[in-house]
Formats: structure tokens, C-alpha cells, sequence
């Protein structure tokens, strides 16, 4: 696939090698050096927000809000095509997303940190592929997560003393509503965390060709638990856990290698329909 023609032209100077897509809580990219804004529009229309281009750790990084400012987009309306586009035309070659989940198991408690290495998609009505018409490709996801860049989030919580889940089965769900009891019920025979905003954007990030990992905070028991969920407890318990995202991302950016050795890069080869 060519990413070409954006709306926007990118100068050469808008480079950015590492993408972080900032989820509940992580809106601020106040750990990059040297900030400037760049508003882009892609064939998909406008991202989220404005890309937040910095350093870090000695590396280019493009930072996008993914519910935008004042966080005003709901999960079922993000447009992630957009987002992912304007990440790869920047240069993007990896891509750390963040986000708040629901527990569905109670070894996964609040307050932890999950590297997810599955998910399962119960989402229902969003743009699912780049590829809609004239090209078809099926991608793998037998795999969905980066390896290499799963292991460097593992080193790096090892060695930040974090008591990081460096596996689990993500469920996603449509949103913005949480789950009733029984659909709670139902997915925890399925999955570790529950969240609304991994599907479609690591699929997308897949078909790009992009190196692709998602860092969760848990917030809370889903509501197979007897206390309902809230909003408010979530922002609440999400507050409380930003210190540890931003700390395992900026120490897992300088263990990311400056060449990939994986094969996300070549994620189109054999998927032409």
C-alpha cells in the first residue's frame, strides 16, 4: 500500500521515527523536548488532533491525543484511519498506544499495568481497513502485537521495579456504554481486560506496516464485580496510574532498537488478495 496524496504535504523536517497515541489520561506529551504542533489531514480526514512532534530519549516522536482535546471524541467515533495514517507519513515506524481497562479476572487488579499480547474484537460498526475497494488484503493477526516491541516494554518494566502483566487477552467492545452483567460475565470467559479503543487501530496499524504495542492501565473491576463501573472512578483510577505509563514509556523508547528485525515491516507481502 502507497500513502500517498495526504491533503496535508509533510515537509521533511516533520519526521518522526516513534508514534505514541496518548488514550484516558495521557493527553499531555509534556515528556517530549523541543515540542511543535503540526495539524494534518489525510484522504480519511482530520486525526484526532493535532500531532504533538518532540524527542525523546535521542528519538523522533509523533504524540496524537486520541479522543482529542478535552477529550470530545467517544471511542466509537475515533477516527483511526486518520490517525494512522498521519502517523505513517510522518515516517512512523513503531507505534506504544495507551489506554484504561476494565478487569475481568481478579489476579488482573486495578492499579496494574497490562502488556496485552491477544484481544478479541466485539466492536460493531467501524472502519475496519485501509483496503475498502479496488485492493484487497487480508493481514495476519494471528500475532497482533509487536514482539520486539513487547519485549522492550517488558525490560523496561523490569527494570523500573514495575509490577507490569507482560500478557493478556484484551476484549474490546463498542462503547461508549460499559457492559451490562451479563455481557461482564460472558467476556470474562474470554479475556483478561476490557477496553473500547485497541480495535480497529492495532489492525490498522498492522496494514500500515507499522511496529504496534499497547500499554493499559486497569482502572477498575468490570461489573461481574458487585460495584458497578463509573466514569468518574475511572478517570479517578486512571489518574493515579499515569506516572507509571509515561515513566515505562519513556525508559521503553531508548530498548527499542533503531532497526526492526521483525516482520511488521513486511505485513502486506503475502496478503494481496
Amino acid at each position: 500500500m502507497k500513502f500517498v496524496s495526504p491533503i496535508t504535504e509533510v515537509k521533511p523536517t516533520d519526521d518522526a521515527e516513534i508514534g505514541i497515541i496518548g488514550g484516558t489520561g495521557v493527553y499531555d506529551p509534556e515528556m517530549l523536548q523541543n515540542r511543535r504542533e503540526l495539524a494534518l489531514s489525510t484522504p480519511f480526514g482530520n486525526p484526532s488532533d493535532k500531532i504533538v512532534l518532540g524527542e525523546l530519549g535521542g528519538r523522533r516522536i509523533a504524540f496524537i491525543n486520541r479522543h482529542g482535546h478535552g477529550h470530545s471524541i467517544p471511542p466509537h467515533m475515533i477516527n483511526n484511519r486518520a490517525n494512522i495514517w498521519a502517523l505513517k507519513k510522518l515516517g512512523v515506524k513503531r507505534v506504544l498506544a495507551t489506554g484504561a481497562v476494565g478487569s475481568l479476572k481478579e489476579i488482573y487488579m486495578p492499579g496494574d499495568i497490562v502488556i496485552a499480547d491477544q484481544f478479541i474484537d466485539f466492536t460493531k460498526t467501524r472502519q475496519y481497513s485501509f483496503f475498502n475497494r479496488d485492493s484487497v488484503y487480508h493481514v495476519s493477526l494471528a500475532d497482533p502485537f509487536c514482539s520486539k516491541l513487547r519485549m522492550a516494554l517488558e525490560r523496561s518494566a523490569i527494570a523500573l521495579g514495575m509490577d507490569v502483566n507482560c500478557t493478556g487477552t484484551y476484549v474490546c467492545i463498542e462503547g461508549p456504554r460499559f457492559s451490562t452483567r451479563a455481557e461482564s460475565r460472558m467476556y470474562r470467559n474470554f479475556g483478561d481486560v476490557i477496553g473500547m479503543t485497541l480495535v480497529p487501530e492495532c489492525q490498522l496499524a498492522r496494514e500500515a506496516e507499522l511496529c504496534y504495542a499497547t500499554i493499559n492501565a486497569i482502572t477498575d473491576y468490570d461489573v461481574w464485580a458487585e460495584k458497578p463501573v463509573s466514569a468518574g472512578e475511572v478517570a479517578a483510577n486512571m489518574k493515579k496510574s499515569v506516572g507509571k505509563v509515561k515513566s515505562l514509556i519513556m525508559d521503553a523508547v531508548s530498548n527499542i532498537p533503531a532497526e526492526r528485525n521483525c516482520a511488521c515491516g513486511q505485513a502486506l507481502k503475502d496478503a494481496a488478495a
